[in-house]
C-alpha cells in the first residue's frame, strides 16, 4: 500500500509512539486532539477517533483503533471519523485494528479504556456545549442492564434489572430481585462513579433491595421519589435483545466500493485475496477484511460500503471490525471453517518496516513503528527458594515419601507428588503439584492427581495446586528443586506391569548401563540432567551431555556451548557419578571410544531446543449455570458493556461439552478488582495457565477447578496453539501466590475482605471510595456472612501488624510436616535455604567436605538467594500483614469448632463469645500482639517438654512403620529420652534448642524427625 503525506492527516503525526490512550473530536470535519483531562467525556452529537496503544511482552507496540459516533451526530461526521480511522491506521504501518463503536452498543474493549461506565452527555461541538457547565442537579434514572436510559418512572423498574436513582442528596441502587451478585457488584462501580463526579463524592449512598417494601427509612424514601410503592411490572423485552444470527455469515467483495457477494458452501481462508478487500456479514457483527496490497482508496471505499450495510433498515445495530491481513482477530478467524493454526507475519513486519523508512524519509516521526528487539533476560521464579520441600513418588494409590536425596530424581515412567512451603509475606506459603512422567501410565496419572487434590482439600485449599508435565516443567519447580534429574523408565509397579503386559524391554536407568544426559539450565540453582536415548542423534550443539557406561565417564561440550554450560556438568557429574573422573570431550574431536558407546556417529540438531514462551496474559471469567462450556464461536459473549446509560448486551457463544456450563469471557484491561469471589476465572500466559477459584464459588465447582484448566487448554479459545501439557496453577482467593499476583497491581488487603462481592463493594463505597481490611467475617464459603464493627477493625489493624502464624499439626489425609518456623515470617529474605539449597546441594556440599569423594574439577558450590524483586516491602504488604490478627478477631465469634482451625496452637486464649466494648477489643489486641511477641522470642531457648511422654525413636521418626498418632509432628525430638536425644544428635537438649530454627530444622531432617 503506497503512503503519502497527502493522505495523512497532521492532527495523527506523532500518534501511537508510546503506550496509552489518544483521542480525537471530529470538529469542521477534522480531528482535534483531545486533552488528557478530558478523556472519557463523549458528547451525543460527536464523533471521535480514539487509538489504544499497547506494548507487548516482547517489546512491540500494538495498537486498537475505534470511531465512537454518538447518536445524535451526523452522518457528514460519522464518515469523516470512518475515514481517517483508515488513515491513523496507515500511519502506523497499516496493521492495527479498526473498531466502529456506536453509542449504547460499544465492545467492551473500548469500554474497558473507561472503566467503570461512560455517561455521555447532550450536546457537542456544533453547539459549542463543550463543557459541564454548574446547572442545578436533576434527578436521574440509570439502568444496569439492558440497552437504553429508562425514563424517570415507576414502570421503568423491573425484577431482572439492577437501578441506579441519583438524586441531589443521595444514590440509591436499587437491585431487582432476579438480578445476580456481580450484577449488583459492577453497579456499585457505577455508584462510586457517579458519586465523585457529579456530587464531588460528597452524598449518601443507600442500597434497596427489591422486595423489602417499607423495611426501612432509605427504602421509603426511594419509594417516595416514585410517588409510593406500587408491584413491579414484568421487564418489558426489547426486540434487540432477543436479536441472534438467524442467517449464516455471508461474504462480500468490495469492487470500486460496490459490494457483491461470493457464494460458497463453506468459508476457508484461501476465498480471500491479498489484492481486495472484503466484507463478512454475521448479522450483529460484521467484518471487514483488507489484503496487505490493497491502496488507502481501495480501504477507504471499503469502509463506506460496510458502514451503509450496517445502516440499512430493518438492520440491527451491528458492530464493525475491520482487520488487516495477517493480524486478523480471533472473532474473525473463528467464522471460518479452516484458518491456518500460525499466521506468516515476516511480510507483515518487512512491509511495516517500509511503511516507516517512507513516512521517515517525508519527514514524519515514526520513532515506535518498529518492533524493537525483545529483552532477553532470565526469567524470576518469583517464589521464595529457602523453605522447605517433600517429595513422594506415586505407586499405585499409595504415595512413598522419597529420603532427602533422592527428592530431585525422578523417573519418565512415574508420576510425583512434591509439597513446598515457603515463607510469603504475610504468611507460610504453600505449593502443592504433582509431576507427571511422559512414560507413566493412566492410572497413576490419575492418582496422583486425586492424592495432590485431597493434600489441598485437607489443608482447607490453603496451597495453590499445580499439574506439572514432564519437558514442560514452569521456572518455579526448577526454582525449589535447583538441580533436577529425569531418569529413563520407572520403579512403580503401574509402570513395570505395563511395560510387561506390552512387552516393552524396561529401559528404566541403571547405574551400570550406557546411559546419556542432556545438561541444561541457567546456574548452580536452576540445573537439569534429561536422560536421553544413547544415540548420537540425541547430541545438540548448544548442549553439554554426560555419557558413562559402567565405570567409564565422558562429558561432551557442543560448539555452541558457553563457559557456565560446561560448568553445569561438573556440577551435574557430582549427583550423577561422583566417584569417578571422567574424559571431557569436545564438539569435532571425538574419540573413538566415544562415539563406539553411542553406536557410530549420525548427523544431530545444531539449534536450541525451544521451549513455550510466556505471552500476554489474558483474563478470563468463567460463570456457571446449566449446560455446556461455551466459548467465543460465533458470537462475541460480552460481560459487562457500560455505555451512555450503562447498557449490557450479551449474546449467546457456541457451545462445546463440559461436565457444567462456562460462559468463557475475556475482560480486557484487567486489573485485580476484576476478579469477582463468586465466579472462577482464567489467567492465560501461553506458557502456563492459572484458574482462580473465589471463596464463594460451590464446592463442586471448586473440585472442579483442575478439570476446567484442562478444558480450556484443550480449546484454546484464543486460537494460539496451546499446548494441552503447559503447566496448570489453582489459585484459591485469599491464598495467591507471588508468580500470580505479579501480572496484577496487588493489593493484599483487597484478597482478605470477605463476604460476596456485593458487600465487599458497597462496604467500600460507604467507607469513602478506601479498601478495608476487613469487611465481614464467616464461618465458611457457604455460610451467612456476619458483618463486624468496621470501625473497630479498622483501628484493630492499624494498631495491630504483627502476624500471628497458622499451625496444622498431623499428618491427616496425607498432609506433610509443616516446617517449625515460628519466625519465617520475620526472617530477612538475604538468608539462604535452610536445607541447604536442595537434597542434591546437601550431598554435593558433603562432598567438597571430602575432596576423594568428588571430581577435583568441580568448582565449589554456590549460594545465592532466589527471591523476586517484585516482594519488597511496602505500605500494602503492611496493611495485608494486619489482616490475619483481624481475621483471629474475628474467630472469637465463631463456633468453637470453625475456631479450632483459626487459632495457632501456641495461643491459649481463652475465647469470648462477644466483643462487648473497644475497650476489651484492644485489651485482647495487645494480649494477641504480646503472645506474638513471645512466639518469636522462643527461638533459642529450650522447648517446654517437660510434661509431655516419652517415646522410643522407631516410633516418631518419619519413617515409622508404628508410628505414635498422638503427638506434635512439628516437634517429634522431643519425645525422645535424653538418651537416645543425646545418640541422635550428639548433644543435649538445652544445647539443641539454643541453635538457631534453621539449624535444628537441620538436624532434625538428618535425623528423619522433621
Amino acid at each position: 500500500m503506497s503512503v503519502s503525506m497527502r493522505d495523512l492527516d497532521p492532527a495523527f503525526k506523532g500518534a501511537g509512539q508510546k503506550a496509552g490512550l489518544e483521542i480525537w473530536r471530529i470538529e469542521n470535519f477534522n480531528p482535534v486532539l483531545v486533552p488528557q483531562s478530558s478523556y472519557g467525556k463523549f458528547f451525543t452529537g460527536d464523533s471521535y477517533v480514539i487509538l489504544k496503544t499497547t506494548t507487548s511482552k516482547s517489546g512491540a507496540l500494538r495498537h486498537d483503533i475505534h470511531y465512537w459516533l454518538g447518536k445524535d451526530t451526523s452522518q457528514d461526521e460519522a464518515g469523516v471519523a470512518a475515514i481517517k480511522t483508515v488513515e491513523l491506521d496507515a500511519a502506523l504501518g497499516g496493521r492495527a485494528v479498526q473498531y466502529r463503536e456506536v453509542q449504547g452498543h460499544e465492545t467492551e474493549k473500548f469500554l474497558s479504556y473507561f472503566k467503570p461506565c461512560i455517561i455521555p452527555q447532550e450536546g457537542g461541538a456544533a453547539s459549542g456545549f463543550k463543557h459541564v457547565e454548574a446547572e442545578e442537579h436533576k434527578t436521574r434514572l440509570f439502568v444496569c442492564k439492558g440497552k437504553h436510559v429508562v425514563p424517570f418512572a415507576r414502570s421503568s423498574l423491573n425484577h431482572d434489572d439492577v437501578f441506579i436513582l441519583d438524586t441531589e442528596s443521595k444514590i440509591f441502587q436499587f437491585n431487582g430481585s432476579n438480578s445476580t451478585i456481580q450484577e449488583r457488584a459492577k453497579a456499585l462501580e457505577v455508584v462510586q462513579y457517579i458519586k465523585d463526579t457529579y456530587h464531588d463524592g460528597k452524598c449518601d449512598i443507600s442500597a434497596i433491595e427489591d422486595g423489602k417494601l417499607m423495611a426501612d427509612s432509605d427504602t421509603g424514601e426511594f419509594w417516595g421519589c416514585f410517588g409510593g410503592f406500587a408491584p413491579l411490572p414484568r421487564k418489558t423485552v426489547n426486540n434487540d435483545d432477543n436479536l441472534a444470527d438467524s442467517h449464516p455469515p455471508k461474504l462480500l467483495c468490495v469492487k470500486q466500493g460496490e459490494a457483491e457477494p461470493i457464494e460458497t458452501d463453506s468459508l476457508t481462508k484461501e476465498l480471500l485475496d491479498t489484492n481486495k478487500c472484503y466484507i463478512l456479514d454475521c448479522g450483529m457483527e460484521v467484518f471487514v477484511w483488507m489484503g496487505r496490497n490493497t491502496s488507502l482508496d481501495e480501504r477507504k471505499s471499503t469502509s463506506r460500503a460496510a458502514d451503509e450495510l450496517v445502516s440499512g433498515t430493518n438492520r440491527p445495530k451491528s458492530q464493525i471490525t475491520r482487520v488487516i491481513e495477517g493480524f486478523e482477530t480471533v472473532m474473525f478467524r473463528s467464522k471460518f471453517d479452516s484458518w491456518p493454526q500460525s499466521a506468516n507475519v515476516t511480510n507483515s513486519e518487512d512491509g511495516r518496516g517500509k511503511v516507516a523508512a517512507l513516512l521517515k524519509r517525508q519527514g514524519l516521526d515514526v520513532k515506535g513503528l518498529l518492533k524493537s528487539e525483545p529483552v532477553k533476560e532470565e526469567p524470576e521464579p518469583n517464589i521464595d527458594c529457602t523453605g522447605n520441600l517433600q517429595v513422594w513418588r506415586v505407586n499405585g494409590q499409595e504415595k512413598i515419601l522419597l529420603p532427602g536425596t533422592d527428592q530431585p530424581k525422578f523417573y519418565g515412567g512415574d508420576c510425583f507428588i512434591f509439597h513446598y512451603s515457603y515463607p510469603g509475606e504475610d504468611k507460610e506459603e504453600y505449593l502443592i503439584g504433582t509431576w507427571i512422567g511422559k512414560t507413566s501410565v493412566e492410572e497413576e496419572k490419575a492418582s496422583a492427581l486425586s492424592l495432590a487434590s485431597k493434600m489441598t482439600e485437607s489443608m482447607k485449599f490453603l496451597p495453590c495446586l499445580a499439574r506439572i508435565y514432564e519437558g514442560s516443567e514452569p521456572i518455579q519447580f526448577h526454582a525449589i528443586l535447583q538441580s533436577f534429574i529425569v531418569f529413563k523408565g520407572g520403579l512403580s509397579d503401574g509402570y513395570k506391569n505395563y511395560i510387561a503386559e506390552k512387552g516393552i524391554p524396561d529401559d528404566t536407568y541403571s547405574d551400570d548401563g550406557v546411559a546419556l544426559f542432556r545438561i541444561q539450565g541457567s546456574g548452580a540453582d536452576n540445573m537439569q540432567a534429561i536422560q536421553v536415548e544413547p544415540v548420537a542423534s540425541s547430541l545438540n550443539s548448544c548442549y553439554c551431555y554426560i555419557l558413562h557406561s559402567g565405570s567409564t565417564v565422558f562429558t561432551w561440550s557442543g560448539g555452541l556451548t558457553t563457559s557456565d554450560d560446561q560448568e553445569l556438568v561438573e556440577r551435574m557429574l557430582d549427583l550423577i557419578k561422583p566417584d569417578l573422573q571422567c574424559r571431557p570431550q569436545k564438539e569435532g574431536v571425538e574419540s573413538e571410544q566415544f562415539w563406539d558407546l553411542l553406536g557410530g556417529k549420525s548427523e544431530y540438531p545444531t539449534q536450541k531446543i525451544v521451549r513455550d514462551a510466556e505471552n500476554d496474559p489474558h483474563l478470563f471469567s468463567c460463570n456457571f449455570s446449566e449446560g455446556n462450556l461455551k466459548g467465543f464461536g460465533h458470537n462475541l459473549s460480552v460481560r459487562w458493556l457500560w455505555s451512555s446509560w450503562l447498557p449490557l448486551k450479551t449474546d449467546s457463544g457456541c457451545g462445546m461439552l463440559m461436565e457444567r456450563l462456562t460462559n468463557v469471557t475475556e475482560i480486557y484491561n484487567f486489573s485485580q478488582d476484576d476478579l469477582m469471589t463468586e465466579d472462577i476465572f482464567i489467567l492465560d500466559c501461553h506458557s502456563e495457565i492459572f484458574v482462580w477459584v473465589g471463596q464463594q464459588v460451590d464446592s463442586k465447582s471448586r473440585m472442579q477447578a483442575l478439570s476446567i484448566g484442562e478444558k480450556f487448554l484443550e480449546h484454546d479459545f484464543l486460537l494460539e496453539t496451546l499446548s494441552r501439557e503447559a503447566p496448570i496453577y489453582v489459585v484459591m482467593e485469599g491464598n495467591e501466590p507471588p508468580f500470580f499476583t505479579r501480572f496484577f497491581k496487588w493489593e493484599s488487603a483487597k484478597s482478605t475482605m470477605l463476604g460476596n462481592s456485593f458487600q465487599r463493594k458497597l462496604a467500600i463505597v460507604k467507607n469513602g471510595g478506601a479498601a478495608l481490611l476487613i469487611t465481614v467475617g464467616s464461618c465458611d464459603f457457604k455460610n451467612h456472612n456476619v458483618l463486624c464493627n468496621l470501625d473497630l477493625l479498622q483501628d484493630w489493624n492499624l494498631k495491630h501488624k504483627r502476624r500471628v502464624p497458622v499451625s496444622y499439626g498431623g499428618r491427616s489425609g496425607g498432609v506433610p510436616d509443616k516446617s517449625q518456623r515460628s519466625r519465617s515470617m520475620s526472617v530477612s529474605p538475604d538468608r539462604v535455604r535452610v536445607r541447604g539449597r536442595s537434597p542434591a546441594f546437601n550431598a554435593l556440599a558433603a562432598n567438597f567436605e571430602n575432596p576423594n569423594a568428588r571430581n577435583l574439577s568441580t568448582p565449589p558450590p554456590m549460594i545465592r538467594k532466589l527471591y523476586p524483586k517484585s516482594m519488597t516491602p511496602n505500605i500494602a504488604n503492611l496493611a495485608s500483614k494486619s489482616s490475619s490478627i483481624a481475621r483471629l478477631s474475628s474467630s472469637f465469634e465463631l463456633q468453637p469448632s470453625a475456631r479450632e482451625n483459626l487459632i495457632p496452637r501456641s495461643l491459649k486464649v481463652t475465647p469470648k463469645s462477644n466483643l462487648e466494648t473497644n475497650a476489651k477489643e484492644v485489651s485482647m489486641s495487645r494480649r494477641i500482639e504480646s503472645l506474638t511477641i513471645q512466639e518469636d522470642v522462643k527461638e533459642g531457648e529450650a522447648e517446654d517438654d517437660e510434661d509431655l511422654p516419652v517415646y522410643p525413636y522407631e516410633r516418631v521418626n518419619t519413617d515409622s512403620t508404628d508410628p505414635v498418632t498422638d503427638i506434635d509432628v512439628t516437634k517429634r525430638e522431643a519425645y525422645l529420652s535424653s538418651a537416645e536425644f543425646q545418640e541422635k544428635f550428639g548433644m543435649a537438649k538445652k544445647e539443641f534448642y539454643n541453635l538457631p530454627k534453621w539449624k535444628q530444622n537441620k538436624l532434625k531432617m538428618a535425623a528423619q524427625l522433621f
